[in-house]
C-alpha cells in the first residue's frame, strides 16, 4: 500500500480549503499533520479522514432536518 504526504497547497486542493482555515483545522486536530524539517505535511489518509467526517456529518444532518 503507497501512502502520499501532501504538502499544504497540495493539500488545500484536495480538501478545497483556504491556507488558514487548513492551518485552524491542523492547529485543532481536526486534520493530522506530521512535520519534515519546516515542512508541514499532511497524510493522504489524514485528508481522507476529514472527507470521510464532513460526508458523515453530512448524513447526519440530512437525518435530521
Amino acid at each position: 500500500m503507497s501512502r502520499r504526504l501532501y504538502s499544504v497547497p497540495e493539500a488545500m486542493a484536495h480538501t478545497g480549503l483556504g491556507r488558514s482555515n487548513l492551518f485552524n483545522k491542523l492547529a485543532s486536530g481536526e486534520i493530522r499533520s506530521v512535520k519534515a524539517g519546516k515542512r508541514r505535511l499532511i497524510p493522504d489518509t489524514a485528508i481522507d479522514e476529514y472527507i470521510e467526517g464532513l460526508e458523515e456529518a453530512a448524513r447526519t444532518s440530512s437525518v435530521v432536518a
